[in-house]
Order: C-alpha cells, then structure tokens, then sequence
C-alpha cells in the first residue's frame, strides 16, 4: 500500500495496529446519523402542535420545548458520536499526501466540534428567535461557524477527491452533493415560503449528517487497507 495514494499506513509505526480501531471509531458516524434521525421524529412527537414544515429542528430542543429533555438527549449522542467518527478519519488522514482531503476532513471534524458544543452551549430560549443572547449565539456564532467550516471542508474534500483513488473522487461526489443541498436548503428555507421553512432547512441540517456518515465508512475503508 502507498500511504500517499490517498490513504494511509498506520501499522508501519511504532504504535502499530492502531488504524483498524479507529477505522471503527470512525463507523460511529452511521449510528449517529440514526440518532439524529430519532431526536427529530421523537422530538416532534413529544412537542405538542409542532409541524415539521414550518418549524426547524432547533425548536425541538430549545429551551422551553417540552420536547427537549429526550430530543436533546439523542442530539447530544448524536453530536457525541458525530465528534468521534469524524476525528477518527482525521487521524487516519493524517499521513494522506492529498493535502485539500487532509484538510477538508479536518475541517469537517471542527464543524462536528463546533456544532455538538456550540448548540449545546447557546440553544433557542423558544421556537423561533426571541433575540436573547442564546439566541444570538446560537444564530450568528454558532450556525455561522457550522456553515462556514462545512462550506470549507466541503468544498476542499471534493477538490482533493479529484486527485485520489475512486474511493477518494466517489467521496469528493458526495460531498459536492451534500453541499449542494445544504446551500440549496439555506436559499430555499430563506426565500421559500414560510410553510415550508422547515422542510428546506432539513435540507441543510441533514446533509450534513449524512456525510458524517459516509465519512465515516470511507474512513473505516481506509482502515481496511493493507
């Protein structure tokens, strides 16, 4: 195997034997797409009057949500295992010769990082936006952080796919993919009507979890390897 050929040699060194875990590790991002799943069909269950057209997830666990206790406890395991699995390919990254994959996966791992403590950190004080200093947070801190570093990690992890191995040009498709859906979510959830507000916005939320999952098999794909 070339550690340079968009992948890496992990059992070469002094820790050898250490890439398969974390080729492991890094699985964590399917079931973490599943939970986040769950937090948005059980929250909306539990949030009396809640329509998921209209309204986004954030609403599912701001602060006066009767949803938020269990929708904010699958979120935070979501988050959880979105932080683990996407460092995890990271490192496995880390001795890749195709600088921008590198990167964009970096990136992408801070944008976990980002969003599990910063959401957690700065909820919604209600549904909507009532302009206290948590909402400020979560709204132009925090979720400007999210979409700048995902629009970054995206864009870097498509243009290094282009340079690599299949497997590494089938992930920079996918993320070109997710990013169209998370602008095309942005604009529509912006300039679309009110009573579809929600269901564009999933369009960007859930592009975003999903590629964590798919970043996550292609990092244990790498682990694979020998």
């Amino acid at each position: 195997m070339k550690p340079g050929a968009g992948g890496l040699n992990l059992t070469n060194r002094s820790g050898a034997g250490f890439g398969r875990p974390l080729g492991s590790v890094a699985l964590a991002g399917v079931p973490a797409m599943l939970f986040y799943l769950l937090h948005d069909v059980v929250g909306a269950t539990l949030y009396p009057g809640y329509d998921a057209f209209r309204q986004a997830v954030s609403d599912l666990t701001s602060a006066d949500a009767p949803s938020r206790i269990v929708a904010g406890g699958l979120s935070n395991v979501y988050g959880t295992l979105a932080v683990l699995s996407s460092v995890a390919v990271a490192i496995l990254m880390q001795q890749s010769d195709n600088a921008r994959l590198r990167r964009g996966v970096g990136w992408f791992a801070v944008m976990n990082l980002v969003s599990n403590v910063g959401y957690a950190l700065f909820p919604l004080s209600t549904s909507g936006y009532a302009g206290t200093f948590s909402d400020i947070m979560h709204l132009y801190v925090v979720t400007a952080s999210v979409v700048l570093t995902s629009i970054a990690s995206l864009v870097l992890i498509a243009l290094g796919g282009r340079r690599g191995t299949r497997r590494d040009k089938l992930l920079g498709v996918l993320a070109l993919v997710a990013l169209a859906m998370m602008l095309g979510g942005a604009v529509l959830s912006n300039a679309g009507p009110a009573s579809l507000f929600g269901l564009f916005e999933r369009f960007s939320t859930y592009s975003a979890v999903t590629f964590t999952a798919v970043l996550g098999v292609y990092g244990h794909a790498l682990s694979r390897r020998d």
